[in-house]
């Protein structure tokens, strides 16, 4: 049986009312049901903890801390900066230096997707504990892969992945986690609409965590290993960001939204500008812009590579608290506005608070479409065709894709169907593929009863199911072959190559959901919906209307579902998690074996790699996600997308034992394994830029890597590295990468003197007996080399918890 979540909401049901809500108090201990989930008083599971005293006792931490941190500085504090010193775990004694010194936080709660919930919660089991330390979630959304449609694939899910959602739900259960079911929606849209709230500060394991921050939240991605430490009871640590003001002015209107304003600041700071940073948005524009249009922006935060993106509290966010069942809590945070936004001095004087300042006008602000390949290439769709030409992309668009994480609002939804509407009313269907993806049951359900879905589908929608699908490369295609080239269109987040379906021939480009939906009815990227022409179903021509204004929250409010929640079971004590040994999805885990004290001596390089070396590029997601649960497994892809610096080949490379070339690089690795041999990965600059995802630094670990090398590194690819016992390196002198020889083997010395801000002495042992040497740097605080010398982070918390 069913219950609803124990930390959803603020505003709850009474199973014997009529349905009507009823606020509650902080103290109260209720229960909650919905009319779609079939309620049970005697097994659901009571309400320890509301969402109301959450927040007050989130707010009165908050604002106790703040007090020592202001008296500490002796400054105006912006908003961002205000919910991070206001979760401080120690607010006197705390280290404040941005950019130097690493803060030690206390999270309000933790949310996981399914494919990164696995190896977390494996992680977990090892950590001695007996439930979470702060209210947790797991969300099954990433393994749902996109083919005939919605109740088909999910249905496809559910068989295929039974073992993998039965581990999840059983585990949950084991240790008073929530879990959603297949189904149910996409972990980032489901967060918004439950658990989100201003000031909070929360950890999810997935890259576009910080879409909370359009609801006010300090929301940030991590690796499972950070998540694991605030579920059991420690600090989160994290270095102190940076700060990035974004002063919105003006309003959008046209064919402008939401997307184009972070795709706007994608092109002005790059894929590289947020790293190690918040980005605070503020500013009348700010206000102007809905709290799922919020949402999408601070979403896409994470292609900045952003530590977290966040608004201030407004009229905007109340309002979808109001709608979203959780008025007391709009309430709450009315009473706490001052603590919600940026202090007045701030405000009045951005430049003199903010280490970068990004001036935007909303108003002259014109719709964007990035990519192919990266998703801060950003051309004006008044220069996309001319754009098309000229870099001889493909013409014609096989596909246009709607929804996901990034663009799956009820606003959203609107404004694509109004184009559908537009075109239908001439006759006119899309004339590339049309997929939709929507953020959750909720939103596929106020669509459906609004008409949006119907609309749609009118011309030649196909409706997925609540899930990732396409966007996370769960999209199984039977129009085009790998190896084929050919354009998509979608209003997803990432692009990089292979991304969406596998094939490295397909060039992906992002926009908004209307301008998708409008090119996807052109069939090609030579058109402009400012002034293109489109051929009505008699042969005639039109033009598209920009779309008209949408509104944020259904005229008839939300169709509120909590379809496929399970709360954790009451009396936990006699739960066993099985996994088999014989699982190839599921794969208990060993720790890590500890530093052995010494220097390390002539390790062969595995890979150099060039360019862009993201997470994808090494851990591929599409089809390995069946094995995000076994670490063995899913190692095999290891490395498989990098670019060979040597060859330009991807995945590929020289085993210096055998001296045989070409070898894909698992299986060099796995050589080196059995010969008892760690090996060393050289990279370019933004290395492990993307997903969260923890494999990209767990599966070289497990098979044998000692050290990274890098030019530079994103911030959580960095972080999960020190988590797993890699030591991630960069070179003092950048030009010092161009020195590394496909033959080389190298020495790192001073590891007996590891200490923070002094750098290791890296020797290059090239194949002619020549040597060279070098210095690189490291940013390993005390408690992260204490992490590395007992083997792992978990290693070390396992020790402490005993």
């Amino acid at each position: 049986m069913r219950s609803v979540p124990e930390v959803a909401l603020g505003r709850f049901r009474d199973p014997g009312s009529s349905g009507k809500c009823c606020g509650v108090g902080p103290s109260a201990v209720e229960w909650l049901s919905h009319e779609s989930i079939p309620f049970d008083r005697s097994t659901a599971m009571p309400v320890i903890e509301t969402t109301a005293q959450l927040v007050e006792g989130t707010y009165t931490r908050m604002k106790e801390s703040l007090e020592i941190v202001r008296g500490r500085l002796g400054r105006p504090l912006s908003y961002a900066e205000k919910v991070l010193f206001g979760h401080l775990d120690d607010p006197a004694g705390q280290k404040l230096e941005p950019g130097e010194a690493y803060l030690l936080l206390r999270p309000d709660r933790i949310a996981m997707q399914d494919a990164t919930a696995q190896m977390a919660l494996l992680q977990f089991m090892q950590a001695g504990k007996d439930q979470t330390a702060v209210p947790t979630t797991v969300h099954c959304d990433h393994l749902i892969e996109a083919y005939k449609g919605s109740r088909t694939d999910l249905g496809t899910a559910e068989t295929t992945n039974a073992e993998v959602y039965n581990f999840l739900r059983s585990c949950s259960s084991r240790y008073g986690i929530g879990f959603w079911g297949p189904g149910a929606g996409i972990i980032h849209q489901v967060v918004l609409e439950k658990y989100a709230f201003p000031g909070g500060m929360m950890l999810g394991t997935d890259s576009h965590t910080p879409n909370a921050g359009g609801l006010g939240m300090f929301a940030c991605g991590v690796g499972g290993a950070d998540a694991v430490d605030v579920m059991a009871g420690f600090p989160w640590e994290v270095l102190h960001p940076n700060r990035v003001g974004v002063h919105l002015k003006g309003e959008l209107s046209g064919w402008a939204s939401p997307k184009d304003v972070i795709l706007k600041v994608l092109d002005e700071l790059t894929v590289k500008g947020g790293t190690n940073r918040v980005v605070e948005y503020f500013g009348p524009g700010a206000e102007s812009i809905s709290c799922t249009g919020k949402g999408t922006i601070t979403n896409m935060g994470a292609e900045l590579g952003a530590t977290t993106s966040i608004f201030p509290y407004d009229q905007r966010m109340h309002a979808y608290l109001e709608a979203t069942e959780r008025g007391n809590i709009a309430a709450i945070a009315a009473e706490q506005a001052d603590l919600l936004r940026a202090d007045a001095e701030v405000l009045a004087d951005p430049g003199h608070y903010f280490d970068v300042l990004v001036e935007i006008d909303l108003s002259s602000l014109e719709p964007y479409i990035v990519g192919p390949h990266t998703p801060d290439l950003v051309h004006p769709v008044s220069r996309m065709a001319a754009d098309t030409r000229e870099n001889g992309y493909p013409e014609a668009l096989s596909a246009g894709l709607i929804g996901s994480c990034t663009n799956s609002s009820y606003e959203d939804m609107s404004r694509a169907a109004d184009v559908a509407r537009q075109a239908a009313a001439h006759g006119a269907r899309s004339r590339a593929t049309l997929w939709v993806t929507p953020g959750s049951e909720q939103i596929h359900l106020t669509i459906g009863r609004d008409g949006q879905m119907q609309e749609l589908e009118a011309i030649g929608g196909t409706v997925l199911a609540n899930a990732c699908g396409p966007c996370i490369g769960q999209w199984k295609r039977d129009d085009v072959q790998k190896g084929d080239s050919n354009s998509i269109i979608s209003s997803y987040n990432r692009n990089f190559p292979k991304r969406n379906d596998g094939n490295p021939e397909t060039l992906s480009f992002i926009s908004s959901p209307e301008v998708v939906v409008a090119y996807a009815l052109a069939g090609t990227l030579d058109w402009s919906p400012l002034d293109g022409e489109l051929e009505a179903a008699d042969g005639t021509r039109f033009k598209l209307d920009p779309p008209a204004p949408a509104p944020e929250i259904p005229a008839d409010g939300f169709v509120i579902s909590y379809e496929g929640y399970e709360a954790p079971a009451k009396d936990r004590g006699g739960l066993d998690v099985k996994i088999s040994p014989e699982s190839e999805r599921l794969q208990r885990l060993s720790p890590f074996e500890p530093w052995d004290g010494q220097d390390m001596e002539s390790l062969p390089l595995l890979l150099k790699a060039r360019g862009k070396c993201t997470t994808d590029h090494i851990s591929m997601a599409g089809p390995w996600l069946r094995f995000r649960g076994h670490l063995d497994n899913i190692s095999d892809n290891m490395f498989i997308g990098a670019i060979n610096a040597f060859t330009g080949d991807p995945g590929t490379g020289l085993d210096q034992i055998s001296g045989e070339a070409g070898v894909a690089f698992p299986a060099v690795a796995r050589h080196y394994k059995a010969e008892k041999m760690r090996w060393v990965v050289v990279g370019d600059e933004n290395y492990g830029e993307g997903s969260s995802r923890e494999h990209a630094a767990m599966s070289p670990r497990h098979l044998g890597a000692a050290a990274v090398i890098t030019r530079s590194f994103a911030r959580i690819h960095e972080s999960n590295l020190k988590k797993q016992g890699v030591l991630p390196l960069t070179f003092s002198d950048p030009a010092n990468y161009e020195k590394i020889l496909e033959t080389d083997r190298i020495s790192l010395r001073g590891l007996k003197a590891l200490a923070p801000d002094s750098p290791l002495l890296a020797v290059v042992h090239h194949a002619d007996g020549s040597e060279e040497s070098f210095s690189v740097d490291h940013t390993l605080n005390e408690e992260q080399i204490a992490w590395f010398k007992a083997g792992s982070a978990l290693n070390l918390l396992r020790e402490q918890a005993d």
